[in-house]
């Protein structure tokens, strides 16, 4: 059952400003893998109605899914592209399909690194480590293999710039090429990219300055970076603290804070998206029985951490779910903007409801059958309609998530 209606809650609904670009609430939609490209990462006329739905929603601003920005850099097959120019006119459509409807989009550049679950690619890392959450062992960037990728997120800015987008997001978090680079556990490099804390920053600060000299000054550039690893002995927060400081310096507009290096264990995967039997079982019984969820908004820590440091914007997602957290969170300052993946793939007109007086939690449990379907499955949510549990079940029984 719903809860009684309340007002919409002012913090949230007050415009917000990333460089300068107004937005007209504080809510973001985080990004996701979608699955919804060709095999060769064009936009389809299904993404486009994906990114409608959320504009019409009600969010203000929306980081893309991943956009990869090389070939060798794709993490997932129908992954969406922004590799090539002939991609631009696809990617033209989301941003015109976003903006006719009063929301703002900012393209998400990332390279996979030896996260590639592409199996016939050739990925990139910046050392020989088996990866913590594919198990593939990649063998160490040369120098000239790191300056190709540096150019790579360079000719992907101006093609978002090209596509009409109002900005750019960089994924540096979540395990990707940048996450690689960053961290002791998979950068183990005794050159310029790394052997210190301040070389491992090299790769992430170069794409920073790369990319904001490709993108014309009044158009945002945001990054989302990874945090501490979910992996023991790997990065720490006050590594990552010291490197938000000098990515400042690069003239990024805004931070968003997430995890970095991922890894198969049970527990960390649960520390990241915050999934587990009784949150499951509870929605497949009766929605919400056992109340909120545990781990909500837990990656709040780690921009209270990075607050004091910086006078960036911040952007923290993190397992929220509840209109009372989202609200503490922006007016406590631990954060400006407030991000959503899985509530939105669930419930895409969210976003509305709040604003229409509807205060209920957020329907999304975090099950997490979505994110086992990505590169497998169009992004949707398996519960809505709940008939989708049995396609999903099939799907198991049959040897599914195989690749």
């Amino acid at each position: 059952m719903r809860a009684a209606s309340e007002p919409a809650a002012s913090a949230l609904f007050e415009p917000g400003r990333i460089g300068s670009l107004e937005l007209a609430n504080r809510f973001v939609r985080a990004g996701t893998s979608e699955t919804m490209a060709t095999n060769t990462g064009a936009v389809t006329d299904e993404l486009v109605r994906l990114y409608e739905d959320l504009a019409r929603g009600g969010v203000g601003l929306i980081f893309t899914g991943h956009l990869y920005c090389a070939q060798r850099g794709q993490y997932a097959r129908r992954q969406t592209g922004i590799y090539d120019d002939a991609l631009i006119a696809g990617l033209s459509r989301v941003a015109e399909a976003v903006r006719r409807h009063g929301a703002r989009v900012f393209a998400q550049l990332a390279h996979a690194g030896s996260q590639s679950r592409v199996p016939a690619g050739t990925p990139l890392a910046p050392s020989s480590v088996p990866n913590a959450l594919t198990g593939r062992d990649v063998g160490e960037a040369s120098e000239e293999e790191i300056e190709e990728a540096l150019d790579c997120f360079d000719a992907a800015a101006r093609r978002a710039v090209d596509a009409g987008f109002d900005g750019v997001h960089i994924h540096g978090a979540n395990g990707y090429l940048i996450s690689e680079f960053s961290s002791p556990l998979t950068n183990r490099r005794d050159d310029a990219w790394g052997g210190s804390a301040e070389k491992r920053d090299r790769f992430a600060l170069e794409v920073a300055r790369r990319v904001r000299a490709a993108v014309p000054p009044e158009l945002p550039v945001t990054m989302k970076l990874g945090m501490v690893d979910a992996v023991p002995g790997g990065l720490s927060l006050d590594e990552s603290v010291a490197r938000v400081g000098r990515l400042a310096g690069t003239g990024i507009d805004a931070l968003e804070v997430s995890v970095n290096v991922m890894s198969r264990a049970t527990d960390s995967v649960r520390k990241y998206v915050a999934v587990g039997p009784r949150r499951a079982a509870a929605d497949l019984l009766i929605h919400r029985a056992f109340g909120a969820p545990a781990d909500e908004a837990y990656f709040v820590p780690w921009a209270r951490a990075v607050r004091p440091t910086v006078s960036l914007p911040l952007i923290v997602a993190g397992g929220i779910r509840r209109v009372q957290t989202m609200e503490r969170i922006v007016r406590a300052g631990d954060a400006d903007f407030v991000a959503l993946a899985r509530p939105l793939i669930r419930e895409p007109d969210l976003i509305n409801r709040i604003a229409s007086g509807d205060a209920a939690i957020a329907d999304c449990t975090s099950c997490n059958i979505c994110l086992m379907h990505e590169g497998h499955h169009a992004l949707r949510c398996w519960r809505t309609p709940r008939v989708r549990l049995l396609e999903h079940a099939v799907y198991r029984l049959r040897g599914g998530f195989r690749g």
